[in-house]
């Protein structure tokens, strides 16, 4: 508790440190010297790895026109560039950024990679895509160049690479990203791009290899969302191999596990309609894009460019087997996405020009502080005065929350006193089964009562308790126990569970069964069962489909109104 204490003063500490640095900046906002500037600017380079927001907040108060060295200027316009980068945010207004690039350039190897990579995504952004591919290419050809400095780079290139579908350009760049990337989740995306260039380079073997290795990666660690991509991407490298057939098995596959309404069943018909195509039985193709159409229409609404890209082609080539004919409207159809294109640089433009003028009215706004500085500061102390007056009612709702706990921990404590000094008194000789239910039901809520407040110290008193019966392996509870508890409680259940559904049932799943049974929620059940709540959803899908519950039907529900239960 002392720990949790000095950590919440030390954070009202830090947040009047931030407020008194506030209101100093508001009352010196006229009389900004461009040494403070720079201190600035310096602050949000140091924030910009870790908290990329706080640092453009930083940056966002700063008036360009008042930085008058072009240290200053380079490193604002680069640091400016680089965060929307990072945040994925529009950089149509970042044009100056070839002014840091050519600041940097020999001078520090850190801003020079990060403008420059920051220069190339500008060019992406403004249409010129090519130019930004050459740009990240002389980066990435760069040697003695740290990992952890070149993997952004890199990540970009292999981005931008898949976006224009390359092939065995690309296949050594996602190899090489793949190795320098460290965390699961980037490598997989790694490895998917790759999936990606072997296609394009029409390795195919490769790249079914390769996603075969990613479907089975995503189905051992739980991860359905990419599975279910990877399917996908199965179902079309088996069509780009002309093995139609098994193509078509695997989608049937997907719809019996995913559901006939899965967010991609537009996609999946679409797949069909192509393997249909290629075998040369029009009929079924046309009825399959009918199908991916409707689908697409109620999924995608009004966004659905992309998919239009594919079924625009697939109705022209259908329509010309069928007529020997090619329509004029299938042609415009096809050429609607160079349309788009031209209309996102002619957009672009129109937003360079808001830009433009966003940065003069910041300019403005800038200036006009100064009439207001006796408002803010007032903004800003109240601000100040509420955070202190939230910090003190945190603190004392912790402090409550700790002595509930003592009692707690004191109420368990004493608990597993008595049980070791008490002599053991066996279910058959209680005066009652109305008393033995009560002790049992006891017992229950003790565990209960553990699960709804985990601290490390009433985990203790459970095992301590668990442990009076007999061993608990570890466990928070002796599980024996737990079972021979539903048993009694809820006329046999645990046996009658076992009887019928042993065979398909995993040790960890009958804990969550009789737990659910007793009444615990989804937090209480991880916390017993030593594991995850995301976990937990998942093992309870598996529960679902092995005991064959109805999707819409509560699991409780079903196995109560089950007769063999």
């Amino acid at each position: 508790m002392a720990v949790v204490l000095g950590l919440l003063f030390l954070i009202m500490r830090s947040l009047l440190l931030i407020i008194s640095a506030l209101l100093l900046l508001c009352v010196a906002s006229c009389q900004s010297s461009e040494s403070e500037i720079g201190k600035s600017i310096d602050e949000a380079e140091k924030l910009m790895q870790a908290r990329v927001d706080s640092a453009m907040a930083i940056l966002d108060v700063i008036d360009p026109s008042e930085l008058k060295s072009d240290s200053l200027r380079a490193k604002y316009v680069y640091l400016k560039a680089y965060g929307h980068m990072r945040q994925n945010r529009s950089m149509i207004a970042d044009s100056l950024i070839s002014f840091a690039c050519a600041y940097y350039r020999d001078k520090d190897i850190v801003k020079d990679i990060r403008s420059t990579t920051a220069h190339a995504w500008y060019k992406f952004w403004v249409g010129d895509t090519q130019g930004a591919i050459n740009m990240l290419d002389s980066l990435v050809n760069l040697r003695n160049v740290p990992d952890s400095l070149m993997v952004h780079t890199l990540r970009v290139r292999v981005l931008l690479g898949a976006a224009e579908y390359q092939g065995r350009e690309l296949i050594p760049l996602a190899k090489r990203l793949q190795k320098m990337e460290t965390d699961t989740l980037r490598q997989l995306e790694a490895k998917y791009i790759l999936v990606s260039a072997y296609e394009y380079a029409q390795e195919l073997d490769s790249a079914l290899m390769l996603n075969d290795e990613l479907m089975h990666f995503a189905a051992n660690n739980f991860m359905g969302d990419r599975h279910f991509i990877f399917a996908i991407e199965h179902v079309q490298i088996l069509t780009e191999m002309g093995r139609e057939e098994e193509s078509d098995k695997l989608i049937a596959y997907i719809f019996d596990n995913a559901g006939k309404d899965n967010g991609a069943s537009d996609c999946l018909h679409l797949q069909s309609a192509m393997n249909a195509l290629n075998t040369g039985n029009i009929e079924n193709a046309s009825r399959q894009l009918a199908v991916a159409d409707s689908l697409a229409l109620g999924l995608r609404h009004h966004d659905d460019a992309y998919y239009r890209s594919y079924s625009s082609l697939l109705h022209a080539m259908i329509d010309f087997k069928k007529t020997g004919r090619m329509k004029l409207a299938h042609v415009n159809s096809l050429n609607n996405r160079q349309r788009e294109r031209y209309n996102r640089i002619e957009a672009s433009q129109w937003e360079s020009e808001r830009g433009a003028l966003r940065q003069q009215s910041r300019a403005m706004a800038l200036k006009a502080q100064n009439e207001h500085k006796t408002v803010l500061i007032l903004v800003v102390a109240l601000v100040a005065l509420i955070i202190l007056v939230g910090a003190a009612w945190i603190l004392h709702r912790h402090r409550q929350r700790e002595r509930e706990n003592e009692e707690r921990a004191e109420a368990l404590q004493k608990m597993v006193d008595e049980l070791k000094s008490a002599p053991i008194v066996h279910p058959q000789d209680m005066k009652n089964a109305e008393s033995l239910r009560r002790a049992m039901l006891q017992q229950l809520g003790i565990i209960k009562m553990v699960a709804e407040a985990p601290t490390e110290q009433n985990r203790e008193m459970l095992r301590k308790i668990s442990s009076v019966g007999g061993e608990t392996g570890g466990e928070l509870v002796n599980w024996g126990n737990v079972f021979e508890l539903i048993d009694n409680l809820y006329s046999g259940f645990y046996s009658k569970l076992r009887s019928k559904y042993s065979h398909v049932l995993t040790p960890k799943e009958e804990q969550i069964i009789v737990l659910m049974i007793a009444g615990f929620s989804t937090k209480e059940i991880s916390v017993i069962t030593s594991q995850t709540t995301a976990t937990i959803y998942v093992r309870k899908s598996a529960i679902r489909k092995k005991l064959g519950v109805p999707e819409k039907e509560d699991i409780v529900a079903f196995l109560r109104n089950d007769s063999a239960i």
